[in-house]
């Protein structure tokens, strides 16, 4: 058996914990209302459509994309719009929000809600781009960035390689899994659809050896359509990283300060992935997503397919609510994720989990000294050296930090997850990435 692709330099491996890999997706359910926030991507909100006592329906656009780097949203119910306002959202920001109670659940008449898959793509490569960005969708896998400017590659650049990116490293995190599993076929249209985007022949997607149902079922399907193969990765994270699933799949690596295209490749999450498929064969925007709850202290963890806007709170009440044991909330994964704010923060676009977890996996730990171990420069997969970030940011030698090249940091939490001392260094990275952009 020939050696699995992984990247060389650092890398963790944290317990899996992936509890829900063989529960099947299912619907949330609608809540009473959802709260739907303006901005959900990288970039500039987009510009409100509605007020206070318009009707909407599943699928409505209520806020238009506000310039290149923005993103349209619709609404993701059938309703009334009762609020147009600004609050708090899941990480307690304030955010333009708009609030609809829900009435029914009717769709727009251009959206197919069938369950047939449409393989033949009619459409040209300008079209596909187009429709992307009316259906308002952006990178999935917790980046945000609009899809259409990723799928936009400038003259100046030759992109030769799509990887589709099915790793999902992150512990207890299983909605990728599932969607491999469950949605195979159409996952690898919509490969095909953005290789006939990019006029390329050459779609790899990228899947963890601990995910043997979705692999078996991808390789299946892949041998009747050309041009998408699939690649198995070593478990270790974080794997699912854009410049290190690169650097494992093709050998390649993106230089400093540079974009995956200098590489002459574009990544994709599966679910991004999926969106698209949707939004070219069904006329279907991003409106919904699928959700992961689970954690050590989850009652019932399970697979959601979630509407956006609807509150954390629903889909933790449908697991079976916070037992006494559970000492911290986080939205997305354990390592990069972020500790609830607020569980009644809505759903986004960028919502891949809600972990519940006890002392015993909780981020809570009394910090020590540094004992120059040296144990966060060897897991680093930049090559950075954290401890010294950490350092000059606790003196607040701002100028300094230029020469670490901290803003190379892909904020993966191994340096934190490694320190014997405890000290939170992912979250001097963060502050030091903060502090030289202010300046910059």
């Amino acid at each position: 058996m020939s050696k699995l692709k992984t990247f060389c330099q650092g890398g963790i491996h944290p317990n899996k914990h992936k509890i829900t890999t063989d529960t099947p997706i299912v619907f949330a359910g609608l809540p009473e209302v959802v709260t739907i926030p303006v901005k959900q991507h990288i970039g500039s909100p987009a510009k409100i459509l509605v007020k206070p006592g318009d009707k909407v329906k599943v699928g409505t656009l209520l806020a238009d994309a506000d310039g290149i780097v923005s993103s349209d949203v619709h609404s993701s119910v059938s309703g009334e719009v009762i609020k147009v306002e600004a609050i708090e959202g899941e990480f307690g920001y304030l955010e333009d929000m708009i609030t609809i109670k829900v009435e029914g659940d009717e769709f727009e008449s251009s959206i197919d809600t069938s369950t047939d898959i449409n393989r033949e793509i009619p459409f040209s490569a300008e079209e596909i781009v187009a429709k992307i960005r009316e259906a308002g969708i952006v990178g999935m896998g917790g980046a945000g960035y609009p899809t259409p400017i990723k799928t936009s590659i400038p003259e100046d650049k030759k992109v030769d390689t799509l990887i589709i990116n099915g790793i999902e490293c992150e512990p207890f995190l299983t909605a990728d899994d599932r969607l491999m599993v469950e949605k195979a076929e159409q996952i690898i249209i919509g490969a095909k659809i953005i290789n006939k985007a990019l006029g390329i022949q050459n779609a790899i997607i990228a899947v963890d050896e601990n995910k043997p149902q979705a692999i078996d079922i991808l390789n299946k399907i892949t041998k009747t359509y050309v041009g998408v193969n699939v690649e198995v990765c070593a478990t270790k994270y974080p794997q699912g990283g854009e410049k290190q699933l690169i650097t494992a799949i093709t050998g390649r690596e993106v230089p400093s300060g540079r974009l995956p295209a200098d590489a002459g490749c574009l990544v994709q999450n599966v679910g991004t992935v999926f969106a698209i498929y949707e939004a070219i064969m069904k006329n279907k925007p991003l409106y919904e997503r699928i959700v992961t709850v689970s954690g050590d202290t989850c009652p019932h963890p399970a697979n959601f397919l979630v509407r956006i806007g609807t509150p954390a709170s629903f889909l933790i009440e449908k697991v079976g609510g916070i037992t006494p044991e559970t000492t911290q909330i986080i939205f997305g994964g354990p390592m990069m994720g972020t500790s609830a704010f607020n569980i009644n923060a809505p759903i986004t676009k960028l919502t891949s989990g809600i972990l519940m977890l006890s002392d015993q996996l909780a981020a809570k730990r009394p910090e020590t000294d540094c004992i120059r171990c040296g144990k966060c420069v060897e897991v680093c997969p930049i090559g950075l050296q954290p401890h010294l970030i950490g350092r000059l940011m606790q003196n607040h030698q701002i100028e300094a930090l230029k020469d670490c090249h901290v803003l190379d940091c892909i904020e993966c939490g191994c340096c934190s997850y490694i320190c014997p001392a405890h000290i939170p260094l992912l979250d001097y990275c963060k502050l030091s990435k903060m502090e030289l952009k202010k300046k910059k």
